[in-house]
């Protein structure tokens, strides 16, 4: 019994070791993700501009509705797209109601009263796991649209715009959404070209720790209606693009 009580105090030993070593292995990784995310913030992080409002950026916010054609879109009824291969999308603007794919959830959406009904591999899903799918599908339009439409948005309610003068000497757009949507706060720096069509904005939003991250607006593809949409953008770490897009 003693011999046997002796093989279990090494184990137990050994066991503790093992445990304490992969204890420190934790936190030594934790430490390290700690110190890049500091550097990453300390480098990486820049403050939100100061614009002017006034006449001069109601002008650039102007130019830019009239490169991207905001009349256009604003008699574009239906569009579907792909969002990131993610979720797919069929718009219909003029009814609005939206049909949400994402993977084998469809859950047709009114965007207005935010209600609907939702099909898992095609049956009914009813009750509280309906009502998370719907919330889901709702959430994910509102950003996946925003990345579709978000030029055409610098005029929606609660929104304001100044005038940035970049280091370049540019003019730059500052929409701010002060109020409404689903995420009250957030802040867009838009740069142009000189036209007056975006090249990229900078984020200061609630869901990004780090704020003036940079995403590009290019691939420009025009709708039969007129309409100007940007299919490609171009972030630090990765690309998003909308594929598929189509007026129907």
């Amino acid at each position: 019994m003693s011999s046997f009580a002796g093989v279990l105090t090494k184990f137990s030993t050994l066991k503790d070791k093992n445990m304490r070593k992969a204890l420190k292995w934790i936190l030594g990784i934790f430490l390290i993700l700690f110190l890049v995310a500091s550097i990453g913030f300390l480098v990486f992080n820049e403050a939100k501009p100061t614009g002017v409002m006034g006449p001069q950026a109601e002008a650039l916010a102007d130019k830019m509705l009239a490169a991207t054609n905001k009349a256009a879109w604003d008699t574009t009824q239906t569009i579907s797209w792909d969002f990131a291969g993610r979720n797919q999308y069929k718009w219909n603007k003029a009814l609005d109601s939206v049909e949400v794919t994402s993977g084998d959830v469809l859950v047709k959406l009114h965007t207005k009263t935010v209600t609907g009904i939702a099909y898992r591999n095609g049956e009914l899903v009813s009750g509280s796991e309906a009502e998370k799918l719907i919330k889901a599908a709702w959430s994910n339009f509102c950003n996946d649209s925003f990345w579709l439409a978000a030029p055409y948005k610098i005029r929606d309610p609660g929104t304001s715009r100044s005038l940035v003068k970049l280091p370049n000497g540019e003019n730059a757009l500052l929409v701010s959404y002060d109020s409404g949507g689903v995420t009250p706060g957030d802040n867009y720096l838009w740069m142009l070209d000189e036209s007056g069509l975006p090249t990229a904005w900078k984020m200061w939003v609630n869901i990004i720790p780090i704020g003036g991250i940079e995403a590009t607006w290019e691939n420009y593809k025009t709708l039969p209606s007129g309409a100007v949409i940007a299919q490609t953008h171009q972030l630090p770490i990765f690309t998003l693009e909308l594929s598929g897009v189509e007026e129907q």
